[in-house]
């Protein structure tokens, strides 16, 4: 059992596969007075890589953190390593993005004030006005960035200033509907997640639903993934499905889509938060 109040930590590290990776991390670790709570490691056998990550406890740490990093960062070159090192009480800085839909924004903010998504939330970005009484209600700054298709460079600039100013690490378009540049992804590898109301790779670009009612699908569902140059074509981090028929119209899929939309978002975000996700190529490895 995790005692209240202790301190931890987690490690995700990714490397080519080799014997005795586990061994040095859970060395490294023990010989540095950090007890592990939890590993969970995925071997991809097609690519010879190997994932880990690693929870643990730094109550009776018997060096500083510095020094441990440094040991895990020697371990790491050895064995040819990425890796990624969060303290616990590093809490996330996030921006949300929206547009007009409200569905995905009211969610996250109410899962945000219950505590389910442990970060802090403190800036809103939008395109038009129309939502700003939500953030207002939750108390959280929003910020109206007009985008025209002549000055979207500015926009872009204006955003990355705001996401700067507030030290964001994370951004989550919530139902934002506008395409992000390359300049403005590769500010922030990794750390975009987007919703998309279809299951991709079905149905991208803009209207899936009226795609889906056109093909007569009997399945419609959402994807959260983190956004790439490619639109649409990130690395996939959760989906969800539901049964539709042809008694469905329209509205009934973009009814039953939007439901699908929030849960699909905020279990993608709680995986990122709780640094349950790597990325490896075009995919992802979530460890549940």
């Amino acid at each position: 059992m995790i005692a209240e109040g202790s301190e931890r930590a987690t490690l995700l590290v990714s490397c080519p596969d080799r014997r005795g990776i586990v061994a040095a991390l859970a060395q490294v670790l023990y010989g540095h007075g950090a007890n592990i709570f939890d590993s969970v490691q995925h071997t991809d056998p097609l690519a010879a890589q190997f994932f880990q990550r690693l929870h643990f406890d730094l109550t009776d740490l018997q060096t500083d953190r510095a020094t441990l990093e440094r040991a895990i960062s020697e371990v790491a070159e050895r064995f040819g390593m990425r890796y990624e090192l969060r303290f616990q009480r590093q809490a996330r800085r996030v921006a949300l993005f929206v547009s007009r839909y409200d569905h995905c924004l009211y969610d996250l903010l109410l899962r945000h004030r219950s505590g389910e998504l442990c970060c802090e939330l403190p800036l809103i970005i939008s395109n038009h006005p129309e939502l700003e009484p939500v953030a207002r209600q939750f108390g959280v700054e929003f910020k109206v960035v007009p985008v025209s298709t002549d000055a979207k460079s500015a926009a872009e600039t204006a955003e990355l200033e705001l996401l700067a100013e507030r030290g964001i690490e994370l951004v989550v378009l919530a139902r934002y509907m506008q395409i992000l540049s390359a300049d403005f992804i590769g500010k922030f590898p990794g750390k975009i997640i987007n919703i998309h109301h279809s299951f991709l790779p079905a149905f991208v670009g803009g209207k899936p639903y009226h795609q889906a009612y056109q093909r007569g699908v009997k399945l419609i569902g959402a994807t959260a993934h983190y956004v790439s140059a490619v639109l649409d074509e990130g690395p996939i981090i959760e989906q969800d499905v539901v049964r539709c028929s042809h008694r469905d119209a329209i509205e009934d899929l973009v009814r039953k889509g939007r439901d699908l939309e929030k849960v699909v978002l905020a279990r993608a975000v709680r995986l990122h938060l709780e640094e349950r996700l790597l990325i490896f190529g075009n995919k992802t490895v979530v460890f549940e």
